[in-house]
């Protein structure tokens, strides 16, 4: 089993795909229960709906389910969020806060190591060997990493989640003009809801990442899955309709990034 899949390309932007993955190992496979195996927490059709928007952008997707382990968390298992509800490094329950595992399975420290060297750190490496070729060629690179979730999720959040979720971690992982690029077009984007810095102000990888000081630049969008899916339930459906509308300001968000970066490089 391969831990990752990279597309390259010669454009500033890079996009991380940690959880469009849904590969589980065997082994791994018979340790989940039976809610652990609808994989509900999956970033669904995501590097479906981002295909072919900046053609030439580099992509970095992990093919492991985020159950085997979360690639968008601190490998020593920091939480993202301290005081809130989360899911970690190897999460032991979904987003609803139910266990993943059967009894008795749950993953031990041995596990977790193994899983780290086998998944987290091999797709990391990928993406750090893209962003160091990537800034070779402009001086500067800008990872964009691609999220979705449910829109409503009790345990994680109040309410009903914006369309459009944009994190810096308050400005610290991209310069201004990056972060603008985004929720301008965002803000500005008919019939859908933006935030920056709201709930998600962007995982591991962004904040590990993005270190403008050094040329490299690092936004998370977290989008809401009503704005692409059929249902938020199973079988979780790409909606062509819905999607084809979605893209439109993707890709405008993307080409502005990409305009940002190159401006930016100059």
């Amino acid at each position: 089993m391969t831990a990752f899949q990279v597309k390259r390309g010669t454009s500033p932007v890079i996009l991380g795909l940690p959880h469009t993955g849904t590969d589980v190992p065997p082994a791994i496979w018979e340790r989940l229960n039976d809610n652990g195996r609808i994989l509900a927490d999956t970033d669904w059709h995501i590097h479906e709906l981002y295909a072919g928007l900046l053609p030439e952008a580099t992509a970095v997707r992990a093919t492991f389910h985020r159950y085997v382990i979360d690639a968008n968390r601190d490998p020593e298992g920091v939480s993202l969020y301290p005081g809130q509800n989360t899911t970690g490094l190897v999460p032991s329950t979904d987003f609803d806060g139910i266990s993943i595992w059967k009894d008795g399975e749950e993953p031990t420290e041995a596990d977790i190591a193994k899983r780290l060297a086998d998944f987290h750190t091999p797709y990391h490496a990928a993406l750090a060997a893209e962003i160091e070729r990537v800034k070779a060629i402009h001086g500067i690179a800008v990872v964009y990493d691609c999220h979705s979730i449910r829109s409503d999720i009790p345990f994680l959040f109040e309410g009903i989640l914006p369309d459009f979720n944009i994190g810096t971690d308050g400005g610290k992982t991209c310069d201004p003009v990056i972060q603008d690029a985004a929720v301008d077009v965002a803000l500005y984007a008919d019939g859908y809801t933006s935030i920056l810095n709201g709930r998600f102000k962007g995982g591991w990888t962004t904040r590990h990442y993005g270190q403008p000081d050094t040329g490299v630049h690092a936004i998370q969008m977290e989008l809401a899955q009503s704005t692409h899916l059929t249902t938020e339930t199973p079988p979780f459906a790409y909606d062509e309709a819905k999607a084809a509308k979605l893209r439109i300001h993707l890709k405008n968000i993307l080409t502005r990034i990409e305009d940002a970066a190159l401006a930016l490089a100059k």
